[in-house]
This record gives structure tokens, sequence and C-alpha cells, in this order.
């Protein structure tokens, strides 16, 4: 048994102590949860479970991966390669068949996001340009029955493209330029003192609509939540001197530029420096973020800022809404359902399997 399985499998049984009940909905009604899993040999897998434990696949794949982006109408999932990979997998999720390995193009890599258009016909990943190192681009990409084909790639107006995400509109996407050059088949960042990080909002013809910065030149806006109202949040991961006094969380409403979103000094400090998964609950007005060098779960009222939850969850990963509140993933304990439909949140452990989760989840 590895370190890692032996600390998932003891906080399985402090979480069975420590946490009260929870009565599921029925199975045909729970989302089926998507994210990328290791096993405890280091073998890697795109797995489908229900919030019950029962699992629907765990397709073994040839690389890691990063995020996951499900179909919007059809039962299918892309699983998208960890930078700097050439591959991710389409995958049915009724199944987990693997219909298609994606691969790049050459002079290219994925960046471990990307969006399925509304409509279903179109795929958008955010790609590095192995030729000029660093120069963002994001792959168009055109499903043709189970098959996805690259048709077009679009400029992201910045470096080191990372998340992205779509508007309310559904037709403009947000993406957060990380800032960071790095070159192919590598993740040795390359220009920390020349770093550019930006957030981009861009039309689906590749029209510009507006590229905003924060004051800290070292600060890399990574990963993204969008709220039904158009409210952006972005979670940064600070590049500089672990002493450094940077806010790691940034917030633009709608018509307003965006900014740091009001963080306590302890809960900047427990952040270490980095911030993983953000997720943002529309109907309960209330933002989740996952920080896992500090072992932290947060919840904070999106509107005012006041601080709902801080609670301690070993190497969390991601976060993602669900009728309830949040579901967290570990890479060390129990996965974690956080109930927050009353004053007093609510923490509750799933029968998922513990530990070894990667980054990020979706609930489809």
């Amino acid at each position: 048994m590895t370190r890692r399985s032996f600390l998932g499998a003891t906080a399985a049984v402090l979480a069975a102590s420590a946490y009260g009940s929870w009565t599921l909905i029925g199975h045909a009604q729970q989302p089926l949860l998507l994210s990328a899993r290791d096993n405890a040999a280091g073998e890697h897998f795109a797995v489908g479970y229900r919030l019950d434990g029962s699992q629907a696949f765990a397709t073994r794949v040839s690389e890691r991966c990063h995020d996951v982006m499900a179909h919007p109408s059809l039962p299918l999932a892309l699983f998208v390669g960890r930078r700097p990979s050439t591959e991710s997998y389409l995958i049915d999720t009724r199944d987990g068949r693997l219909l298609q390995t994606l691969s790049t193009p050459a002079q290219r890599h994925f960046y471990g996001h990307a969006v399925f258009h509304k409509d279903g016909n179109w795929l958008y990943a955010t790609e590095n340009d192995i030729r000029d190192p660093g120069r963002g681009v994001i792959g168009v990409y055109r499903l043709h029955g189970n098959q996805l084909q690259r048709t077009a790639e679009l400029s992201s107006h910045g470096i080191g493209p990372h998340q992205l995400l779509w508007l309310p509109d559904g037709e403009t996407l947000v993406i957060a330029n990380g800032g960071i050059r790095t070159e192919a088949d590598s993740r040795v960042d390359m220009n920390l003192d020349a770093m550019a990080s930006s957030l981009v909002l861009l039309r689906r013809d590749g029209t510009l609509v507006s590229k905003e910065q924060l004051p800290e030149q070292m600060n890399s806006i990574r990963h993204l939540a969008v709220a039904s109202d158009g409210t952006v949040v972005s979670g940064q991961q600070y590049m500089g001197d672990a002493g450094d006094a940077v806010p790691l969380l940034a917030i633009k409403r709608p018509g307003a530029p965006l900014q740091h979103f009001p963080l306590a000094e302890a809960q900047r400090q427990v952040m270490h420096q980095y911030t993983a998964s953000v997720a943002i609950h529309s109907e309960l007005r209330l933002l989740a973020l996952t920080a896992p060098r500090g072992n932290r779960v947060f919840i904070w009222d999106l509107d005012s800022a006041a601080l709902r939850l801080d609670a301690a969850l070993a190497d969390c990963a991601g976060v993602g809404a669900v009728a309830e509140g949040f579901v967290v993933s570990s890479g060390q304990g129990r996965c974690r359902l956080f109930d927050c439909r009353n004053s007093q949140i609510a923490t509750h452990h799933l029968q998922l399997p513990p530990g070894l989760w990667d980054n990020h989840l979706r609930l489809a």
C-alpha cells in the first residue's frame, strides 16, 4: 500500500466517525460525477460515479488527465490531458467506452481544459504553440458522430492559457491566461520575471472583447467559475516569494473591472500561494474554493464575501455545485458533500473511493 492510499483509507475511517449520514436521492436522479483518478499502482483512469458510490465506468487511459467536460445533450465527455499532454479522451458516459483518443496537431499541446459549445457541435480547448512557447491558442474542434476533428484555432490573446468557460450568453468565452511560458514536453516555468497573466473575454469568432490583468505581475490566473448572472471568479497561483501578501481570488461582476475578492489574512496565508478549483452555486449565491497546499476548503457568500465555511480536507481537489451545495474530492481522503441549504453548513462523507482523485470534477 502506498502512503497516499494509506492516508486515503485512514481518512475514510475518521470520516465515518466524524460526519453524520446523508440521505441520497434516487439513483437515477443522482448526478454523474466525472473526474480523473489514479489507482495505487499509478495507472490513470477516466471515471464516472454516482454520488451513492456506484461506479458507472472506470476507463484506463494512457496519460494523466486534468479537467473533464460533458457534452450538453449527448452521453459524451472529454477528459482533457494534463499539461503538456498531446492526448485527450472522448468517453461514452453510459458504459465508459473510449470513443476517440484526440491528438493535437504537430507543434501544439493541451493545457488541461476545454468546453463544448451549447449546441454540442463544437469544442474549444486551450493549447500551447510549441513553435512560439507560451503563445496561447484556442483549438476549435467539430463533433462529427463520435469523433472530434480540429478545424481551426483562435488566439487566446495571452500567454499560457489554462481554463476557459462560457459566459451566460453561450457565445463569449472567458479565458484564464496563466502568463507562464513552457517549452514542449515540459512543465518548467521559463519567464517568471516577465509573466503576463490576463483574463480575456473572447467571442466565438475570435473577436477580443476585453483583456484585464491583476496588479501583481507574478499572480497567475488559472481557474475559473461563472455564475448565471455573468459574475466571473478566478483562482490564482502566485509564483513570487512565499512571504508576499498577495490575494489569490479575483472577481469580475457584470459591467465592473476585474478586482481582488476580499480575503481575510488568515485565509490567504493558509492557502500557501496556491488555489486549485473554484465553483459557484448560482441559486445559493455561494463561492467555493479548494486550497490543497493548505488542506482547506472555503465557502463564501458570493455577494457579501462573508466566510461561510473554512474546513480541513487533506489534499482537497475538485469542487462542483449540486442542488444541496458542493461536492469536493480529495487526493488523500474521502470525498465530501457540503450541504449549504441552511445557515449552518453540514458536512457529509460520500461513499466514493477514497483518495487519488485528480484536480477537477464535473457533475453531469
